[in-house]
């Protein structure tokens, strides 16, 4: 019995944590090198291992479009903050009931709460973040600023 024990632990599967992280810190490192604009724009920690929660953030034409994963909750759990230059995502999730008579055998689903925050720069129509939330995505619609048209004035220089 000691025997078969010890083969079956030899072959258990990484955890989770050591295929995804190096896959994650890859990924970022790559993303950063290719697209250090927007490393600089949102912080240098926007973008760091272990962020939670995980976001897309699309750079499109007229906006930034920001998709966080916020799975099992709603938008009552959630809060979306512009103070300065800084937008802060926030949430607590309370999964399960307080089960005080009981022992738990497993308990995965656990009483939880985040934050994260990174900087708007001043290209960004802070005035104007739209936020919507629908099957555990909450997404932030950030509207670029567009610049001021300028004329361009036409003129002569004399030569001396």
């Amino acid at each position: 019995m000691q025997n078969r024990n010890r083969n079956r632990n030899r072959y258990m599967p990484l955890a989770h944590a050591e295929l995804i992280a190096p896959f994650d810190s890859f990924i970022n490192d790559v993303f950063n090198a290719s697209f250090p604009g927007l490393t600089k724009s949102f912080g240098e920690d926007f973008f760091v291992k272990g962020s939670y929660p995980k976001v897309n953030v699309l750079d499109l034409k007229n906006k930034v479009l920001i998709e966080a994963a916020i799975p099992g909750m709603d938008k009552s759990d959630i809060t979306v903050d512009v103070k300065g230059d800084v937008l802060t995502i926030s949430g607590q999730s309370n999964h399960g009931k307080n089960h005080s008579d009981a022992t738990f055998i497993r308990r995965e689903l656990k009483r939880s709460k985040f934050q994260r925050s990174f900087a708007l720069g001043d290209t960004l129509d802070q005035s104007n973040i739209k936020a919507s939330c629908s099957d555990g995505v909450l997404t932030l619609d950030i509207p670029k600023l567009i610049p001021e048209k300028t004329t361009v004035e036409s003129r002569r220089i004399n030569i001396s």
